[in-house]
């Protein structure tokens, strides 16, 4: 998608629709449940691997000056919340998931949510990698790695494996609409 006027809107549309999946939250033990992924998904499938990756980006941007778009506020301070490797993911979830989808030769639901999973194999790697080193070394506190692969990988991953399935739901459906020309295949 070149850049122009339209692409700029859907960039801006979706950055603001990962906003509200921030503050989509699903009351569940230990860790709540956001929609966040379920946007950063449907980005990259349906704007193409460097739109839905700017999208993500200018989400973090907007957060980063302070606009508080993440789930716990704004300001450049956030790069030291535990939980910011899991934005910068988004960037490159968003990228990967559209890279992967524009690969598909058969954009089936199974084809779909296998893109999503790769781009969530991501977003969770960064974000466990940085909720470790935030906790061990800038928080000091007695955090192993094994405790970062619990409390950020397995106990959220369930309710982001569901949403990822219902992005790839929802996207095989886009595509099944008579006319409906998607960014993504023109990329």
């Amino acid at each position: 998608m070149k850049n122009t006027i339209k692409s700029m809107a859907l960039i801006s549309l979706f950055a603001a629709l990962t906003t509200v999946g921030a503050y989509l939250k699903v009351p569940v033990p230990v860790v709540p449940f956001t929609f966040q992924v379920f946007f950063v998904s449907i980005s990259g499938i349906l704007l193409g691997p460097k739109n839905g990756a700017f999208a993500q980006l200018l989400y973090a941007i907007l957060g980063l000056i302070g606009i508080p778009v993440f789930t716990q506020g704004g300001g450049i301070s956030y790069i030291f919340n535990p939980t910011f490797g899991y934005i910068i993911g988004f960037i490159g979830g968003a990228y990967l998931t559209g890279f992967l989808f524009q690969k598909l030769k058969k954009k089936t639901i199974g084809g779909i949510f296998l893109a999503i999973l790769g781009g969530l194999a991501v977003i969770y790697s960064l974000g466990v990698v940085h909720l470790y080193v935030i906790q061990k070394f800038y928080l000091a506190n007695s955090f192993t790695l094994w405790n970062a692969i619990y409390y950020g990988f397995i106990l959220c991953i369930g309710g982001d494996i569901l949403s990822s399935y219902l992005a790839a739901v929802l996207c095989k459906k886009l595509f099944s609409i008579q006319g409906l020309k998607l960014p993504a295949i023109t990329d």
